[in-house]
């Protein structure tokens, strides 16, 4: 292109020097966002000078919990004082994140952008979707909500060791004992297993499957579940049920996401943390602060041995909470507002950990805005964990508490993931696999 009023070997030089002054900023800007990236990824400290952080080890009980009111949620804070549990108190450490999701975060993460209606985002291909959170980000609550959804977790995954338990919060009792399976596939935006990043022939467009089956009681021994997670956000998600009584598969209609799974304290909507819909929640992003979160190594806590790897134990009113250290942690504040207004929940609240992205503490609210539950999810540093999960390089939640606080009860789950052997096969995925494995 000639440059008007220059003689043209003047104008060469000009384009030329142009172009060489937008490749420096371009790299420049790279090499920024790499850096910033590095940082997202890094554990952030307490400012000594702000948090009083308790030395590891510190028991914080109902006679010491004042000291530490400025790092607990107020709803914890309230039951340590009321005597139902106490908390240890761990060092604060940087857990791992794969090399493979923090390149992607760095190549792709630059492009991604949020559309003009919620549930819309572009560009993503993998990675950490939006790395920057802060006061100052337009929409921060809802880049949040997708960095939840595209949080590092492995491609493939198996729960051999999976056990949920009703209980009694007042009395202690175990009400009922559910054993079961589970396995979960990411059909997109993979990252570390064979195919990368999206699976073949996926004409539904999934980008999440996740199957459940339970193996005990022998009255409900057999009842599967299989959910698909669309990677299009405007589409409802597919639910499907093989119920073992009637020997048929049911698909489950949206409003019954919201129901107590299997009589339990859960729905279907709370699995992973949110098991929803992006665009069916105003999601409100309120800030960050450094609390004390159930993150630990689990190999510190609980020594195998030569034997079989211990699950985590409960303890607590009723045995309701995961038997773990807490560690402080920087943690964004998230909350989400249902928009349908026949949606049996007002409100939730996130804690979601900085460096991971993981929900680890959450609030449910009823409809009348009174806080209903409390959901408690205990993760272990991969490094510290079962031998087959040490290459995962994450955060790896192995011990659930959903604590119905009007009705003093609660759901505990102790699962043990592992990366499976060889890769799943995508049939394992659909619905003909329910009902062959169903007769």
């Amino acid at each position: 292109m000639r440059l008007p009023f220059l003689p043209w070997g003047v104008a060469q030089s000009l384009l030329l020097l142009s172009v060489l002054v937008c490749l420096a900023l371009t790299s420049r800007s790279v090499v920024a966002e790499a850096d910033f990236v590095d940082k997202s990824f890094a554990l952030d400290i307490a400012p000594a000078s702000e948090i009083k952080a308790p030395v590891p080890g510190t028991l914080i009980d109902a006679n010491s919990v004042q000291q530490f009111q400025a790092i607990l949620d107020p709803v914890l804070a309230e039951l340590i004082a009321d005597g139902k549990l106490s908390i240890l108190v761990a060092e604060s450490t940087s857990f791992p994140t794969h090399p493979a999701y923090l390149e992607a975060t760095k190549k792709y993460s630059i492009g991604v952008s949020l559309g003009e209606e919620p549930g819309e985002i572009h560009n993503y291909i993998a990675g950490r979707p939006f790395p920057d959170i802060d006061e100052s980000v337009l929409r921060a609550g809802e880049k949040l909500a997708w960095n939840m959804r595209y949080g590092y977790a492995p491609d493939e995954n198996e729960v051999e060791k999976f056990y949920w338990q009703y209980r009694n919060m007042r009395t202690g009792k175990v009400e009922r004992n559910l054993e079961m399976y589970g396995r979960m596939l990411r059909f997109k935006h993979r990252h570390t297993t064979d195919i990368v990043p999206d699976l073949p022939k996926n004409p539904s467009e999934i980008y999440n499957a996740l199957y459940l089956r339970v193996n005990k009681p022998p009255d409900i021994a057999n009842t599967q579940l299989l959910i698909h997670r669309q990677e299009d956000d405007t589409r409802k998600e597919q639910v499907w049920m093989y119920h073992a009584s009637q020997r048929r598969v049911r698909r489950l209609a949206a409003g019954q996401t919201t129901d107590a799974f299997l009589g339990s304290d859960i729905m279907i909507e709370d699995f992973l943390g949110f098991n929803g819909r992006i665009m069916d929640m105003e999601w409100r992003y309120q800030g960050s602060k450094w609390l004390l979160m159930p993150m630990y190594r689990h190999s510190e806590l609980m020594d195998s041995g030569e034997g079989d790897f211990k699950l985590i134990e409960f303890a607590g009113e009723g045995g309701c909470f995961p038997d773990v250290a807490w560690q402080l942690r920087k943690v964004h504040l998230l909350d989400a507002l249902p928009r349908d207004s026949n949606h049996p929940l007002s409100k939730r609240s996130f804690y979601v950990d900085a460096q991971t992205s993981l929900p680890l503490l959450g609030r449910i609210y009823d409809r009348g805005e009174k806080l209903w539950k409390l959901s408690i999810a205990g993760v272990s540093d991969s490094r510290y964990h079962h031998l087959n999960n040490q290459d995962w390089q994450g955060g790896i939640v192995e011990a659930v508490s959903m604590i119905d606080l009007q009705a003093e009860h609660c759901t505990t789950l102790q699962l043990l993931p592992r990366i499976p052997d060889k890769p799943f096969r995508t049939n394992l995925f659909n619905v003909q696999y329910l009902r062959a494995s169903g007769r």
